[in-house]
């Protein structure tokens, strides 16, 4: 007969062991709030009360504080366990938010600076016999258009077909050469390629050639192994099981290549396209050198020189004229239509990606 049962015959009292509670303490939602506005009112005071007030100082004292009081009232209150996901989350908040400083200034910066100019005339007129105020920047528009575009058109075939052979085809000896000739040319500087195209036209038109087209050239040595790098990782991961069932239905590879590999990884790769292009169309050193500035417009890159955005905007703002207003302001415009036609380049981007990836439903 158990202890138990024996109490249970002689009257007594059982008490049932303590049941552990499942559900913790946990701080009410408005808490970490109130903490972060009394950790500003707090540092403010102090610098104020000390004369050494700054903006700056007032946020990251106010991070730091916010941080170590939340951290040592969710121990109190919620445990250890808790405490340390609010700590780790803060801190990942904290390094999001000054990445995107800098992003933030440099937008309103621009835009700022820039809608001084944005009007109608830069974008109809040219710099063309004009000194002082007045003029535009068309004659800029068009020539980073026109450069860019036949940077494309030289660089995302040949990127494609790159990535496509590396990832499918490549073996042995000659795919290791090109990725490695691929990586080192991702970080070689943009004056080394701007001094690649010069020497390259130099022997052909002599040392005082001033091309669109040369510029051209010298963005695609840029952009190339951008598109590489980024089309070779989008079409490693798409599935094996995918080219394996195409091949099991008898599909020639060249063909599951193009029916079922691409279009699967078709988003991923205008992204990297759209990378490609935003890291080139505001290069400025291998334009300067090769494809020089003008102040009329040029439709024709392979003859003359070209203005671009990025040339326009360094000169009107490194060798201004008198009065100096006009000319950085005009170069402030220039970087604005630069950020613009880039936000564009993602829309499109995106766009593609959306009518040309592959419906799941």
């Amino acid at each position: 007969m158990s202890i138990d049962t024996e109490r249970q015959q002689s009257g007594a009292e059982v008490t049932a062991p303590p049941v552990p509670s499942l559900v913790r303490a946990e701080l009410p939602t408005w808490a970490p709030w109130a903490v972060l506005g009394g950790s500003f009112v707090v540092i403010g005071a102090l610098l104020a009360a000390t004369g050494g007030f700054s903006i700056g100082m007032l946020v990251v004292a106010s991070a730091v504080v916010y941080a170590v009081a939340t951290y040592v009232l969710s121990r109190v209150v919620e445990g250890g366990r808790k405490a340390a996901d609010r700590l780790v989350t803060i801190v990942v908040t904290l390094a999001f938010l000054i990445a995107l400083a800098p992003l933030v200034s440099v937008v309103v910066t621009v835009v700022g600076n820039g809608l001084a100019r944005f009007d109608v005339e830069f974008f109809n007129s040219s710099m063309r016999g004009v000194i002082g105020a007045g003029g535009g920047g068309y004659h800029a528009i068009v020539g980073t258009l026109i450069i860019t575009a036949l940077a494309a058109v030289m660089s995302i075939p040949v990127g494609l077909l790159t990535a496509v052979y590396l990832v499918e085809y490549g073996k042995g000896r000659l795919a290791r050469a090109i990725t490695f000739f691929v990586d080192v040319m991702t970080g070689i500087p943009s004056i080394v390629a701007g001094l690649f195209a010069f020497a390259l036209f130099a022997l052909f038109f002599g040392p005082g050639v001033r091309l669109g087209f040369a510029g051209s050239v010298a963005l695609s040595v840029l952009m190339i192994p951008v598109v590489v790098r980024a089309t070779e990782e989008m079409l490693k991961i798409v599935p094996n099981e995918l080219r394996e069932a195409a091949f099991a239905l008898g599909t020639p590879k060249w063909r599951t290549i193009m029916k079922v590999v691409i279009p699967t990884s078709i988003a991923g790769i205008a992204s990297g396209v759209t990378l490609a292009i935003a890291r080139v169309i505001g290069e400025t050193a291998p334009l300067l050198i090769v494809a020089g500035l003008t102040t009329g417009l040029n439709f024709n890159p392979f003859e003359g020189r070209m203005a671009t955005l990025p040339v326009f905007a360094y000169t009107s703002y490194a060798a201004p004229g008198v009065p100096r207003e006009p000319y950085l302001d005009r170069a402030w415009t220039a970087a604005l239509v630069l950020i613009i036609i880039v936000l564009v380049l993602n829309l499109v981007a995106r766009l593609i990606a959306r009518l040309f990836a592959p419906k799941t439903r």
